[in-house]
């Protein structure tokens, strides 16, 4: 087995894990629920999971999807984001190789899956997720290439925190501009700080590829539900799922887009 196989598989295995405490975020962190303890336990029956019932992906497989004591159904969404975070992690693996930013990336997809389904469940962008996001984000710089300003850490550090102003001052703008005009509010705060954190990682070039292409997602699921739903534009919509997905567009392929968008002009 070759080195980079090896490093691949232990990449995805170390998604997965992830993946698994990160549905206990998800589904502990808006309730107030600790996220370690107590044991997860079945959300039907309250019989805790064994531990050969808590392989991601795996035991839900050799489970059917049902909880082994009660024959619950167990939802789809539990493995669904353990592989998804798993193949995250490795596609970071992939597009960075053994670095440093492989790491942040992982951590950075990390923050996006938790921000999205969050957000996609209950309409709240945690500031425990989004400021310490917006920290580590800019912290990481000196040892990343993504939004440096020059040579030198301070340079760095400046990088991140321009990526975060970029895009905290964009959201702030639109949420007092609709203020202004609509006396409401169009968007929560918490799509700000979403954003910041995003530009802290990425930079500003980072911040504009994923509000792009959240607001090009978020359009058009919009005039879909409005189409087959009715509504109005006042419908309410997770923007913090769509900035995520735009978020790791930026990360995976911000690059070559900023490039083939400059060559353009």
């Amino acid at each position: 087995m070759s080195l980079e196989l090896l490093l691949g598989l232990y990449a995805t295995v170390l998604g997965l894990i992830v993946g698994s405490y990160l549905n206990v975020v998800i589904y502990r962190l808006p309730l107030g629920i600790s996220t370690v303890l107590p044991r997860s336990r079945c959300p039907a029956c309250g019989a805790a999971i064994r531990a050969r019932d808590n392989v991601p992906v795996v035991s839900f497989l050799l489970l059917r999807g049902r909880c082994h004591a009660c024959g619950a159904r167990i939802s789809r969404r539990y493995p669904l984001v353990e592989g998804a975070t798993g193949l995250l992690f490795l596609a970071s693996f992939l597009r960075f190789g053994v670095s440093w930013e492989a790491v942040a990336g992982a951590l950075f997809c990390a923050l996006m899956v938790v921000l999205a389904l969050i957000d996609l469940d209950h309409m709240i962008l945690p500031d425990v997720l989004t400021w310490p996001g917006i920290a580590l984000g800019i912290l990481l710089q000196p040892l990343l290439s993504w939004a440096r300003l020059g040579p030198g850490p301070w340079r760095a550090l400046a990088g991140g925190a321009l990526g975060a102003a970029v895009g905290a001052g964009i959201l702030l703008a639109v949420w007092a501009g609709w203020y202004l005009l609509r006396h409401e509010e169009g968007m929560g705060l918490g799509d700000v700080k979403m954003l910041a954190a995003i530009g802290a990682f990425l930079g500003w070039q980072g911040v504009l590829v994923s509000l792009f292409f959240g607001a090009l997602s978020g359009a058009v699921v919009g005039l879909a539900l409005m189409a087959w739903r009715g509504g109005d534009l006042k419908s309410k919509l997770p923007f913090g799922t769509f900035l995520a997905m735009g978020g790791l567009i930026a990360l995976f392929a911000g690059e070559r887009i900023v490039a083939a968008y400059a060559r353009l002009l």
